[in-house]
């Protein structure tokens, strides 16, 4: 049969009206509806024209590309895989993945977020009096008693607490900060525009490499509300560069009867140091050196979910509790929940760096890491065809998420390379196994790095490996001998996790 080009093969697919007459999808309206069953069909023609987009597929005919839409569409009428956001498996060596959610949670905050949720509970009802109470009251306490503050809040993200706070503050006043602290923060969102859109005036101080205390206090006007400092958590500056510590900051605004404020970024409790690590300011750090307000994100070095959190002077924070701006970026019962037990871990845990997943992958040691890519290796090795180079390679990975910018992590990682397939191929194939499997590619080979991986991970990317590499469906693409690739089969089977 005479190869066809996207355009013949496109006429190919059938109407979705024809494909709505068939029996089984005719059985999955009655269970499921009408509406459901059209939106998931739709969903599968749209991947699969996407799909012609990298591959050359052979031709197949109307009636195959029918069974090949209704196979994927039973796959995709199980209940769990209505949502489109899932787990994946994280094999990128990248921690704080923010494509990936940032930070995984600790399976005992799960079962606690469960419980929470699958009932009622006491978010805004105080048990010992029987009145209204506040969501706030319980991180509040066992904030205060880690970082030393005198009170606490929490909102969505922290870009949200930085908003916030200056509103409640410096609204239609001065915010002084220096112009080498002027970050861009994920989504190009940037602090000169969250301080011109809280409502204050942002006054740029110092130059981009330096900094000086002086320039923070000739820029002092009756106007000024807060002198800022923001921790430049996600890039750093090297060479003939100074910056004021916050404890001089912090005294010129007593002096000055200014408050001061850090946006502190990734808001790490403990010492990183410990760890093998650069030091990174602490939460506590701030609190004692005199930031009146510190904020930071929950879901970054502290371990938890996603939350902005503000914690400081109880006179501050009432204010901005009391900013009716604080209801619009309020978190829900699920976010408190896991919040409050993974600082419960920090204060009662007998070893967070065991039980905080985060801290957990970043103290992994070389040792550590190499007995994990061997036994990644044997998995891999008995599951997938002879033949195959399957290696152990040193691969750097990294902490994410915007947190110690430069620091390497040395790591390894499983490397495999096709024979005659394409990797870009392989690698877009086990994207759509269940749960996806989301490694990188580095010259012609995937690469599996274990420090972002559990090891009940191994067997399943060894089951997917298998899968792709072995179905009669995929077959050489992109091989420079007119090779192709697409279903030879009239279905796509996933594995199970």
């Amino acid at each position: 049969m005479a190869a066809l080009n996207k355009q013949q093969i496109l006429r190919q697919i059938p109407p979705v009206n024809q494909i709505l007459e068939d029996d089984t999808v005719n059985q999955f309206i009655q269970k499921y509806g009408r509406n459901l069953v059209l939106f998931n069909i739709r969903q599968i023609i749209e991947a699969y024209k996407k799909d012609l987009e990298y591959t050359a597929y052979k031709p197949l005919s109307r009636e195959q590309i029918s069974e090949y839409i209704i196979d994927c569409l039973k796959k995709a009428m199980i209940p769990n895989q209505f949502k489109s956001l899932q787990k994946v498996i994280n094999a990128t060596g990248i921690i704080l993945h923010t494509n990936l959610g940032r930070a995984p949670l600790p399976h005992h905050v799960l079962n606690a977020v469960y419980e929470t949720s699958s009932g009622y509970s006491n978010l805004e009802f105080n048990l010992e009096s029987g009145a209204r109470g506040s969501r706030y009251w319980h991180i509040e306490s066992v904030l205060k008693e880690i970082t030393g503050a005198e009170s606490a809040m929490v909102v969505n993200n922290n870009a949200a607490a930085v908003f916030l706070c200056l509103n409640t503050l410096a609204n239609d006043r001065e915010v002084i900060v220096s112009r080498g602290q002027q970050v861009e923060i994920g989504g190009s969102f940037r602090i000169p525009d969250i301080i011109v859109r809280s409502g204050a005036r942002m006054v740029e101080i110092g130059t981009t490499n330096k900094t000086h205390l002086r320039d923070y206090e000739n820029a002092i006007t009756d106007s000024t509300a807060i002198l800022l400092k923001v921790h430049t958590s996600n890039f750093k500056m090297l060479g003939f560069t100074q910056e004021v510590p916050l404890k001089a900051i912090a005294d010129l605004g007593k002096k000055h009867n200014l408050w001061v404020m850090e946006d502190l970024g990734s808001g790490s409790l403990i010492d990183l140091t410990r760890l093998g690590l650069p030091y990174e300011p602490t939460v506590q750090d701030s609190i004692h050196m005199g930031a009146d307000l510190v904020t930071f994100s929950g879901d970054k070095l502290l371990g938890g979910p996603q939350a902005g959190i503000i914690v400081g002077k109880k006179a501050l924070i009432d204010k901005v509790k009391a900013n009716p701006l604080a209801r619009m970026l309020r978190v829900d019962k699920m976010t408190l929940t896991a919040l409050e037990v993974v600082l419960h871990l920090y204060l009662y845990g007998s070893d967070v760096v065991t039980d905080i997943p985060v801290l957990k992958m970043i103290a992994k040691r070389k040792e550590q890491l190499e007995e994990e890519a061997v036994d990644l290796r044997n998995h891999i090795i008995n599951a997938v065809p002879e033949g195959y180079d399957i290696d152990i390679v040193d691969d750097e990975g990294e902490v994410g998420g915007g947190s110690l910018p430069g620091v390497v992590l040395e790591g390894k990682a499983v490397a495999v390379k096709p024979i005659s397939k394409n990797v870009n191929t392989l690698q877009r194939l086990l994207r759509k196994m269940t749960p996806p499997v989301i490694g990188r590619i580095r010259k012609d080979r995937i690469l599996f790095n274990v420090r972002t991986l559990n090891k009940e991970d191994y067997a399943f990317i060894a089951r997917s490996l298998k899968q792709v590499l072995k179905d009669e469906w995929y077959e050489t693409c992109g091989d420079g001998n007119g090779g192709s690739c697409g279903p030879r089969k009239n279905n796509i089977s996933k594995a199970t996790y």
